[in-house]
């Protein structure tokens, strides 16, 4: 069992659980987290008991948690990891993200597997084989076009086809690198990538003349598929996952944010689709991506190969332009703002290339307004340390303080599930019927005796008031309806009665969410056992433990190679 083909996920990242709870709070169906060990970045793991605090919120929208364990493991990894996901899965995680298929041979308990990107999934032959054996969901390589895709998601007949439409992308085909582990003896399938293809690079031809001086020749921009979402639904797409595991809160919560909007005005217009999660959200701010850490954007492959992708002056992001240097002092540049640029902060920073194109920056200490969008800017260090600085330069702000502290607010978005409130009065008290948007239904009595209320008009006002007081609950009242005893006559009923009413129904509707959330379950296996479409793997496969063998064995592979870690590390 599994998502329904005609639901639409939001997938987003979250280093830690608070991120994650703004993630689902910003618009989010899913959220993809590290545990503690085991997952592909090395630096982000969290402990189940934040996990667990995660899932139980991420419920009540119906929203799914997924545990990111997508790592090759050792023999003697093995234990340890279905023990951690024995625990993930008693604190309601709903998902594994897994690489290793020695996994699949471990008694595990019934939880979905979704393919990482790690596997390389580029052919509808591997993506079907994956789907057989058990996979309910599986990232499509960041490599292929819109026909690839489409023809992929053709043979998927339960399984969810999952795509990365925000974020970093590698030089390399996820799973398939190996020069972090070559130079440094740092794998990247082992969760500890050193960021190769980000480092600067002298380039030689082959007469050994240097045609590229300290370059980032392997560093590649951004992802970003904001003006594709439509095409890739109709190739058969149907999670949009967001890259980020190492990103900051602002960064999910403006991701998340923006991508729901867009989400969701498709979602407007085509009716045979909707959410898989529920809620609305409410932003209190203008989602703007380019403002998140960014090395520039490319759409990748999806239209085909091109050219410029590549992001080779700097991996660092550069930041929105700003404006220009029109005077330099001792210790102060003058700056003129762009147009359209309202303000320039205490502790901006600013950043510049130099004539070498080396992308240098500095911060703003002080910030003092000139007029006519002019600002005198004091850096924290004299001027004559920066390299270059001078009229004329052109300037960006990577680092805006204004947009950050709106960021770390805890007041950037709302997310509400609609409730039909209903208040009878009986012959005995008052009747709160309460029906949310899922059709989740909670009925209350309270016995009380009937008066007489003097002012009918202000006591409805009363009433409507006293259960529309929702506040920090997740929900919002979408219609009051009173029903009174007496036609067009309407007793007098305490505030305290009817707010503990309020508060008591509430109370049991989000029991009930809880009690009716399902967990969707691993598939079986078909039969016969699928067979894998190469009968002969190299150390590609990333083969690195004997269970992981056994599987391909089993499914029709007659030579496995050992992974490449495989000479160096052994359990």
């Amino acid at each position: 069992m599994t998502v329904s083909p005609h639901r639409i996920e939001l997938l987003s990242p979250a280093k830690t659980a608070e991120i994650g709870i703004a993630a689902i709070n910003h618009g989010a169906d899913a959220v993809y987290i590290g545990g503690p060990s085991f997952g592909a970045r090395h630096n982000a793991g969290n402990d189940l008991r934040d996990i667990e605090r995660l899932v139980l919120h991420a419920h009540r929208f119906n929203a799914r948690i997924f545990l990111t364990l997508n790592t090759i493991l050792r023999d003697d990894e093995l234990p340890k990891a279905q023990s951690l996901i024995q625990s993930a899965y008693d604190c309601g995680v709903d998902a594994l993200i897994i690489q290793d298929m020695g996994l699949l041979m471990l008694d595990l308990p019934p939880i979905q597997l979704h393919a990482s990107t790690q596997c390389d999934i580029r052919s509808p032959e591997k993506a079907r084989f994956l789907q057989d054996v058990g996979f309910s969901q599986v990232v499509a390589a960041r490599e292929l076009s819109l026909p690839e895709l489409g023809a992929m998601a053709a043979v998927l007949d339960s399984a969810i086809l999952e795509y990365f439409i925000h974020g970093a992308l590698c030089v390399a085909y996820s799973g398939q690198c190996y020069i972090s582990h070559a130079q440094t003896g740092r794998s990247a399938n082992r969760g500890d990538c050193s960021q190769a293809c980000r480092l600067p690079y002298e380039v030689l031809d082959d007469q050994g003349r240097i045609i590229a001086h300290q370059k980032h020749v392997l560093s590649v921009k951004d992802n970003d598929q904001s003006s594709n979402l439509k095409a890739l639904i109709d190739a058969g797409v149907r999670s949009f996952k967001i890259e980020g595991r190492y990103k900051d809160l602002a960064y999910v919560k403006n991701t998340t944010g923006h991508y729901r909007r867009l989400l969701d005005g498709i979602l407007e217009d085509r009716t045979d689709l909707g959410r898989s999660s529920s809620g609305t959200t409410q932003l209190h701010f203008t989602p703007e991506p380019e403002r998140s850490f960014n090395r520039g954007s490319t759409d990748y492959f999806v239209h085909g190969r091109k050219e410029d992708i590549g992001a080779f002056d700097t991996p660092k992001p550069q930041g929105l332009p700003l404006g220009w240097v029109i005077r330099t002092g001792a210790d102060h540049l003058d700056i003129e703002l762009n147009e359209g640029v309202a303000d320039l902060n205490n502790g901006d920073t600013l950043t510049y290339f130099d004539m070498q194109k080396e992308l240098k920056g500095f911060r703003v200490n002080v910030s003092e307004a000139l007029g006519s969008r002019r600002f005198r800017a004091y850096p924290n260090e004299p001027v004559a340390q920066f390299k270059d600085l001078r009229k004329e330069v052109e300037l960006h702000r990577s680092r805006d303080m204004a947009w950050e502290r709106l960021m770390e607010s805890d007041r950037t978005a709302d997310r509400k599930i609609k409730v039909a409130i209903r208040l009878c009065e009986t012959h005995t008290g008052l009747s709160l019927h309460l029906v949310d948007e899922d059709h989740h239904e909670v009925v209350l009595h309270r016995e009380s005796e009937w008066q007489q209320s003097r002012e009918s008009d202000r006591q409805l006002d009363a009433i409507r008031n006293a259960l529309g007081k929702l506040g920090t609950t997740p929900y919002t009242a979408q219609s009051i309806e009173i029903i009174t005893l007496v036609p067009e006559r309407i007793g007098f009923w305490p505030a305290s009665l009817l707010n503990g009413l309020r508060r008591e129904g509430i109370d049991a509707l989000d029991q009930a969410r809880q009690a009716a959330f399902q967990r969707l379950m691993r598939k079986p296996e078909s039969s016969p056992p699928p067979v894998y479409p190469e009968d002969t793997l190299s150390y590609l496969a990333n083969v690195f433990n004997q269970e992981a063998q056994r599987f391909y064995l089993t499914h029709g592979v007659k030579v496995v190679d050992a992974a490449y870690e495989s000479h160096e590390e052994t359990g």
